[in-house]
């Protein structure tokens, strides 16, 4: 066999397959750990502004899947909506009731895995997720629990980091340091239009999506990175995973990362992350 013939049978073997179960289980731990919340409520914006563009109406039944500290969720309850949070890390739906019963806000919590919802067909007039969904493992079978217990008619509303964006890229440059596992589907494909198309489309009667810009607004660079090595899961346990050698190494490249996005012409950071505002009318 000669060394052409090798090759092509080479790029003909099949993909590794991703093991989604121990995926899950290492992204449960990783959102288990620090603590997301403190990270959370800076995005709040970004729930008002998704529970806007889905033109929520009282009484609205409406579904908050992987729901972290409940932003989208208080906004809909904010609108008088009857909501339902739920997420499979129970320490982030304490913050999330926590947040709700300091604003008088009546919601209902329910621990949930968000490939599986524990709902029946068509519960709920809008089923939304803002940086929540987008981290499952089996993207395909999240999205079909979404669009299940959305009600015909219903929308389904989405924000999601995109992979040319400020976060996308965050995930890629902690990629290099620490390779994801093998066949595991990247987060950030639900940030773009072609993926929410794949896993949405023939379920929707409309797919609208716009591109936005939630600013990250700190005194600094290293103030950031101090914030989200210390309590955001994702990268707090980058750096567990490295030496003293490959901890420098990351953090050397974040920073680099921050002075290319950074806008603030002073010390401090103001950094545009872009993500996918998206509203899909159920079929």
């Amino acid at each position: 066999m000669d060394a052409a013939t090798t090759t092509t049978n080479q790029s003909r073997q099949p993909a590794p397959q991703a093991d989604l179960a121990a995926i899950k289980s290492r992204q449960q731990a990783a959102w288990s750990s620090g603590d997301y919340a403190l990270i959370g409520t800076t995005l709040q914006i970004v729930g008002e502004d998704l529970c806007e563009a889905l033109d929520l109406r009282a009484g609205s039944k409406v579904l908050d899947v992987a729901a972290g500290n409940g932003n989208v969720s208080l906004a809909a309850a904010r609108r008088w909506c009857d909501v339902v949070a739920t997420d499979y890390v129970p320490a982030l739906l304490e913050r999330a009731r926590e947040r709700a019963a300091a604003d008088r806000l009546a919601m209902t919590f329910r621990e949930a895995d968000a490939e599986a919802l524990p709902f029946p067909d068509g519960s709920f007039d809008a089923v939304v997720s803002t940086f929540g969904v987008m981290f499952t493992p089996d993207q395909p079978r999240a999205a079909a629990e979404m669009v299940r217990v959305c009600r015909r008619g219903g929308k389904i509303g989405l924000a999601n980091w995109t992979p040319e964006g400020f976060i996308g890229q965050l995930f890629k440059t902690i990629g290099k340091h620490v390779p994801p596992p093998a066949g595991a589907s990247s987060p950030a494909l639900w940030g773009t239009r072609d993926r929410i198309s794949e896993l949405f489309g023939r379920h929707a009667t409309s797919i609208a999506s716009s591109q936005r810009n939630y600013v990250f607004r700190y005194r600094s660079p290293e103030h950031w990175l101090e914030i989200f090595r210390t309590w955001y899961g994702p990268v707090l346990k980058a750096f567990g995973a490295l030496d003293a050698q490959g901890q420098a190494a990351l953090r050397d490249d974040i920073l680099a990362l921050i002075g290319r996005f950074n806008r603030s012409g002073d010390g401090t950071m103001v950094v545009p992350g872009e993500y996918l505002e998206i509203v899909i009318t159920r079929g």
